[in-house]
């Protein structure tokens, strides 16, 4: 999905959260949606400089909880990279590991 992709999502805010957003779109002489996606592009940049959550994307994909399309779309494409590197050498020694532990 390119980013000029749209797609339409609905939540549930609290009431107070709403007002916020809609004075602020008003102050900016927008809209509720642009304000929200502002909040969220801009939520997500910092979630990827954060070496707590990072970690826990990793451990998402090194699980196979995520795709390596979302792990690229969440850290960057280099950590992503680096990431997938890691997650194949992982693999590796268990496969060899597992092996080992067969023969023996």
């Amino acid at each position: 999905m390119g980013s000029s992709d749209k797609r339409r999502v609905q939540f549930r805010a609290s009431e107070d959260l709403v007002e916020r957003t809609d004075a602020l779109a008003t102050v900016l002489e927008t809209d509720r949606t642009d304000v929200l996606t502002t909040a969220l592009r801009e939520y997500l940049r910092e979630a990827s400089h954060d070496d707590d959550l990072v970690q826990e994307i990793a451990d998402a994909y090194y699980g196979d909880d995520i795709s390596f399309e979302q792990l690229r779309g969440l850290v960057g494409h280099e950590a992503a990279a680096n990431f997938r590197v890691l997650k194949e050498r992982l693999d590796e020694e268990f496969v060899a590991a597992t092996a080992d532990e067969l023969d023996g």
